[in-house]
């Protein structure tokens, strides 16, 4: 499924990006995506300009932290071996860094799912005070200041006001193109490659213990789950959002496509490997008024059944998304 009129798409110096539309192309099998730019018509300077804001730190109030800092493309576009993010003066936050990736899928954002649409994900890090701590007119400010960024603005939206509209859907086109979907899963799925034995019992397991919350092809199914960290919460979690008793210690589910490329793991990144998280289920669920009931005296699962389990996961890990040239620092 196409959703925009293709061209390719050539971020080389020596093919000059064109302001003509290139395609957002659903994968086989994915469903419809809830991002669908309408309004946002994606075009190629649109969507390196949003790039470009990406990976620059003047977004941040002292120009030190940009998007990139958190999330990396060799991780996933998750910020790799971090617990918690890491923003502006050696500030920590309170939350893992998670992967960017299939976004256009997501009708909530954030481990609270306290955004749910694209265009507005990059205020909630620039307005931080412990990410970038900036104010989004600052940063408009900063852009119309400077040499570079009035005529790139020109050239993809046709004047160079560079308003709140501009900006975020530019940051919005970047990151809904970051479509995660060529793993060994994939190609298996496809008929173009083959699991080993523990691959293919790891994902016979995984479909009976795990995919209710992690279905594919997502392998996520985007609701709020407490999944047994604690029995007392020191974050909330969804019920920061909704203020709602019952919505305590539950947090979105992640994706866990390209979960072997993005440690550590859980809102406040307490697990390191993939060995920890499945462990956890199977012997460290803590019963509290909101686990999800599925967990109820953990899930039944053998030393040997846990490693082939993390075969599977292992063949999630999208080797082409992290190394795409089109996703690359343009600095």
């Amino acid at each position: 499924m196409v959703l925009v009129a293709t061209t390719s798409c050539k971020p080389d110096d020596k093919d000059k990006p064109k302001n003509e539309p290139f395609a957002f192309t659903v994968p086989d099998g994915f469903p419809r995506p809830v991002y669908s730019f309408q309004g946002n018509d994606l075009t190629e300077k649109r969507f390196e300009l949003g790039k470009m804001l990406f990976y620059d730190p003047i977004l941040s109030r002292d120009s030190t932290i940009a998007c990139a800092h958190c999330h990396k493309q060799f991780a996933a576009f998750a910020d790799f071996e971090h617990v918690v993010s890491h923003g502006i003066d050696e500030k920590l936050g309170v939350r893992n860094s998670p992967g960017l990736f299939n976004l256009a899928w997501r009708p909530f954002l954030f481990w609270d799912g306290g955004v749910h649409h694209l265009e507005m994900f990059s205020v909630a890090p620039i307005e931080n005070p412990v990410e970038m701590d900036e104010k989004l007119a600052n940063v408009l400010q900063k852009l119309r200041r400077g040499t570079r960024y009035p005529a790139l603005f020109r050239e993809a939206w046709g004047d160079d006001s560079i308003s709140s509209s501009q900006f975020l859907k530019s940051l919005a086109q970047f990151m809904a193109m970051m479509v995660s979907a060529n793993s060994k899963y994939d190609r298996y799925k496809a008929g173009k490659e083959t699991f080993t034995d523990e691959e293919s019992e790891g994902m016979a397991l995984f479909e009976r213990h795990c995919a209710s919350c992690h279905p594919a092809p997502l392998f996520t199914d985007n609701q709020f789950h407490n999944n047994g960290l604690d029995t007392v919460f020191k974050d909330k979690g969804r019920a920061l959002i909704t203020l709602l008793t019952e919505d305590e210690g539950k947090f979105l589910t992640p994706s866990l496509r390209n979960a072997a490329l993005t440690p550590p793991y859980m809102h406040d990144g307490r697990f390191w490997t993939l060995e920890d998280v499945l462990r956890h289920y199977a012997l460290g669920v803590k019963p509290s008024h909101t686990l999800d009931p599925r967990l109820q005296g953990g899930v039944p699962l053998s030393d040997d059944e846990q490693r082939k389990i993390i075969a599977f996961i292992r063949t999630l890990s999208d080797n082409a998304f992290t190394t795409e040239r089109k996703f690359r620092d343009p600095f």
